[in-house]
């Protein structure tokens, strides 16, 4: 974020309504910080102005609480159960339809989704490394996924720096934060009297342009590197050295302890309930059904979000793959920290830290991985 600090201008505390209002002048659905059930979620702002302000996340394993930030500031929270997932990769959609004519004959059409442009203020770093990976997934060449590009394409992300991480968090660790550094179209770090912001891409550089900033000084520029350093430097939890930027990945250690006993251990805990892969921002898993309509005329073929935690998910013909939450525990921790990295080239964890605050029972991914990768082969 920091890297051209001549490019840094400074948008006074007053005037972040005038970009949300920029970004709606555009065209843009913006969608901010809302509290929802007791969470910080992501929803439409209304008004530029409805931005809310003093709220911050208490978080620590199978806990979430809100609590009041006494600088009153726009973004103290770490994050809230949602990234930028579900608005690209939608949580159920019809991808095909067929209906039957007047003759009889069967006819098939492709469904794409109604994609407003949509601004979403508030982006951490660890969810633009999640997007970075999505992309990977569905964007892949030869294998573009036709629904998630026409969101994706349409997206305007104005990322924010961590100040504030929760306990849950670990994106040092897995060099994913906690200072936005690539992948937004606005980077702001919040202080006291304003945001430092960045461009990021031609679009973020033209709204920018039109709220005719002043440059940031020096002074407001280290402080929100500073800031930044700060946040990282207060996260207490991490991945084991295997998995940090400058080493190796967890893929050999892990898969060598396929039959250690700590996946027993893990499994009387866990409750297969699959709210970590619901919240984590990387997880893709998905089933498709068919819908037919009552009279038999026609049929919606649909996508919904799906869990490896769920009983159906290794069902193969005849048998299941993964019949135990043992099985199914070992399937989403290898597939996250070891497998991913033949896939993508890198874990398909950013440290985020939601899978640990919305477990039910409250197990810590960073402790398990640890745990299993701890001491020489057993």
């Amino acid at each position: 974020m920091f890297a051209q600090p001549d490019r840094a201008g400074f948008l006074p505390l007053a005037q972040l309504p005038s970009l949300v209002a920029g970004l709606m002048a555009l065209g843009y659905q913006c969608r901010g910080p809302a509290v929802e059930n007791g969470a910080i979620v992501m929803r439409e702002l209304a008004t530029p102005d409805s931005l809310p302000r003093g709220l911050q996340a208490e978080q620590a394993p199978g806990h979430y609480r809100l609590t009041q930030d006494t600088h009153n500031r726009y973004f103290a929270w770490a994050n809230g159960p949602q990234a930028i997932k579900p608005q690209t990769f939608a949580p159920q959609e019809s991808l095909w339809r067929v209906e039957r004519d007047a003759t009889g004959n069967l006819q098939f059409a492709a469904v794409l989704p109604a994609a407003p442009a949509q601004a979403i203020i508030g982006v951490r770093a660890c969810d633009l490394a999640a997007l970075a990976l999505q992309d990977a997934h569905f964007l892949r060449e030869g294998r573009r996924d036709p629904h998630y590009a026409q969101r994706r394409e349409q997206l305007f992300l104005v990322a924010v720096q961590c100040a504030e991480p929760a306990a849950t968090c670990f994106c040092a660790s897995t060099g994913d934060g906690p200072t936005p550094t690539i992948g937004y179209d606005i980077a702001l770090a919040e202080l006291a009297e304003g945001f430092v912001a960045v461009a990021g891409s031609a679009k973020g550089n033209a709204v920018l342009k039109d709220l005719n900033l002043s440059p940031a000084t020096p002074q407001q520029i280290e402080a929100a590197r500073q800031q930044g350093e700060a946040s990282a430097a207060v996260q207490t939890r991490s991945l084991p050295a295997h998995l940090s930027p400058a080493g190796g990945n967890l893929r050999d250690a892990l898969m060598s302890r396929l039959e250690h006993p700590r996946w027993d251990e893990v499994a009387t805990r866990c409750l297969a309930c699959g709210n970590c892969t619901a919240v984590c921002p990387t997880c893709f898993c998905h089933a498709e059904v068919d819908e037919p309509a009552l009279n038999g005329q026609s049929s919606e073929h649909a996508r919904q979000w799906d869990s490896c935690f769920g009983e159906t998910h290794g069902h193969l013909h005849g048998f299941n793959v993964r019949p135990d939450i043992r099985s199914r525990y070992r399937q989403w921790l290898t597939h996250k920290l070891a497998t991913w990295h033949e896939q993508f080239g890198r874990s398909g964890c950013v440290g985020c830290g939601r899978c640990i605050a919305w477990c039910p029972v409250g197990i810590d991914l960073t402790e398990e991985a640890a745990a299993l990768t701890a001491g020489g082969q057993p």
